[in-house]
């Protein structure tokens, strides 16, 4: 019977039903620990936000500012959660590209410490609600260099037209709106921020981005007397799906990118004081796994089939993206993988294939099926589909269990309806 964190899978589905995400807490602190110890420089001032886009819960808002890591938040949603788990807001940054007005007062009110600017219209919105806060409120501008990371065409986020950020291109632009923020006394402008893309395995995307980060840099300097403090080159960290994925070692990546900053400091003669980084699926994939309970299995022309009690409504990743899974049969861990399966979920759609052709044993109704690596985007995109429940989640560590989010009811499910 496999384990997860000390406990029996077997256990664990009998006590929180199915599916249910499981997290493994030990590993979830150890990525944590190991950003912190790991980017820090003699040269610059560093920071380690993570982005909790890929699991925000208030559970793991408390373990990132136990490790006095930062929090990248996308919305409202994100703020408020942050700010009930009692989170330090002023080491909260605010990402997005059409935040509300709503949103940004929201920002504001709790005092996100900084908000990074998507475009020129979002500029001129917080310039004016700005005025009004009783507190300094840090920027950065977001900018698109234009960098390929080769991955999945809807996680490139740095291609000239992708919908964040302001493209170097437009230089016009970002000096425009740069200027924005110089007579209000209640902003901090205090440089730039640029993502490239998701799940990046060749290092040398993240050196070209902070050539032409530094490089760009200087043109304002130069040619506008700009200067800046702040760099930040957003996440992209990798994560271990499959055999196929080989993820920079984390002590290498986070050596490259400093090494590079200071070299590109010294080389462009500016005086940049702080680098920001944003990991997210790099610290919660692979400590998260989803556990499924067997129904049926069928047998086509081509194909044999086992079914899960759950899909794309809790891990919608290999839908959206081709994304590729590993997983086992966690009652039958030393039975002999002999039969081929493609592995689909219970949602009425053709495409609710969660892994294609793995080897598994032979599959009964009432085996426990475990896909691994859905710590990142499963929770967070899961949606009521077919009005599916919402599974549960609990983090698990030294053979002990707390559930961190509650397996969603019936009841829950139609709590803002209107059933007059």
């Amino acid at each position: 019977m496999l384990e997860i964190g000390g406990m029996r899978v077997d256990d664990l589905a009998k006590t929180y039903q199915t599916p249910l995400y499981v997290y493994d807490e030990n590993q979830l602190r150890t990525r944590l620990k190991d950003y912190a110890t790991l980017f820090q420089s003699d040269d610059f001032e560093t920071g380690v936000l993570y982005a909790s886009k890929a699991f925000s819960c208030c559970a793991m808002v408390k373990l990132v500012q136990e490790y006095g890591i930062c929090l990248d938040v996308v919305s409202g949603g994100e703020i408020y959660t942050a700010y009930k788990a009692g989170f330090d807001m002023t080491k909260a940054y605010f990402h997005g590209n059409n935040k509300s007005l709503d949103e940004l007062q929201m920002a504001i009110d709790t005092k996100v410490g900084t908000i990074i600017v998507d475009n020129l219209m979002e500029a001129q919105a917080l310039n004016e609600i700005a005025k009004k806060s009783d507190h300094l409120i840090h920027v950065l501008l977001r900018v698109n260099p234009g960098i390929d990371a080769h991955t999945h065409k809807y996680i490139v986020t740095a291609h000239v037209d992708s919908k964040f950020g302001v493209s170097m291109m437009q230089e016009k632009e970002i000096v425009d709106l740069i200027q924005t923020f110089e007579d209000n006394p209640n902003l901090s402008f205090d440089g730039l921020h640029a993502h490239i893309g998701s799940q990046i395995f060749d290092k040398n995307a993240f050196v070209a981005e902070i050539e032409k980060m530094f490089g760009f840099v200087k043109k304002l300097e130069s040619d506008y007397g700009i200067h800046l403090n702040t760099i930040d080159l957003g996440g992209g960290f990798a994560a271990t799906y499959t055999s196929e994925d080989h993820p920079i070692p984390l002590d290498e990546v986070c050596k490259t990118i400093l090494d590079t900053c200071k070299k590109e400091n010294t080389k462009q003669g500016l005086s940049i004081q702080k680098i920001l980084i944003e990991p997210g699926r790099s610290i919660v994939a692979e400590a998260g796994s989803t556990i499924y309970t067997v129904g049926f299995t069928k047998q086509t022309p081509n194909k044999n089939y086992v079914f899960v009690d759950g899909g794309m409504a809790d891990n919608i990743r290999p839908a959206l993206y081709q994304a590729k899974y590993n997983a086992d049969i966690a009652n039958k861990m030393e039975q002999a993988k002999d039969c081929i399966y493609t592995v689909a979920g219970k949602a009425c759609e053709s495409g609710d294939v969660l892994i294609e052709d793995i080897a598994l044993p032979k599959c009964e109704p009432g085996d426990l099926l475990v896909t691994y690596t859905t710590g990142a985007y499963g929770y967070s995109m899961a949606s009521h589909y077919n009005k599916l429940l919402t599974p549960g989640v609990v983090f698990v560590a030294n053979g002990k269990a707390r559930e961190v989010i509650h397996r969603e009811s019936y009841e829950h499910l139609i709590g803002l309806e209107n059933n007059d």
